[in-house]
Parts: structure tokens; C-alpha cells; sequence
């Protein structure tokens, strides 16, 4: 009987994404740092909400989090 690889989890990416139980993976998004004097109330509040990953980013992501 042939041992089964635990798949490490990739920690720079478990603190930046959050893996749904349906399988989505949710980000923050960027901009929210510093500098927001200059950026407009409205843009800072549409940051605030978080984002979903897209497909091609969701395939590169998805096996790197096996939570």
C-alpha cells in the first residue's frame, strides 16, 4: 500500500484568501493601505467590500489551499 502525499498548505496565501464551503475564494481588495486622503469616500467604501476570484486565478489558487 503506497503512502497518500499530505499536501502542504501554502501560508502566504491562507492569510490573503478565504476558501467558501461551496468552493469560492474570496480576496480583499487592494488599495485599502494608505493614501486615503486622496481617494473619494465612495471608492474607499466599494474597497471595503471584498472581491471573488476570477477563473484563471481561482485554478492557480485552488490546490495551493487544501483547508
Amino acid at each position: 500500500m503506497g503512502n497518500k502525499v499530505k499536501h502542504k498548505t501554502r501560508k502566504a496565501l491562507a492569510k490573503r484568501f478565504k476558501k467558501t464551503k461551496n468552493g469560492k475564494i474570496l480576496h480583499r481588495k487592494a488599495g485599502r493601505g494608505h493614501l486615503l486622503t486622496s481617494k473619494s469616500r465612495k471608492r474607499k467604501r466599494q474597497l471595503r467590500a471584498g472581491g471573488q476570484l476570477s477563473g484563471g486565478d481561482h485554478a492557480r489558487i485552488i490546490h495551493q489551499l487544501p483547508l
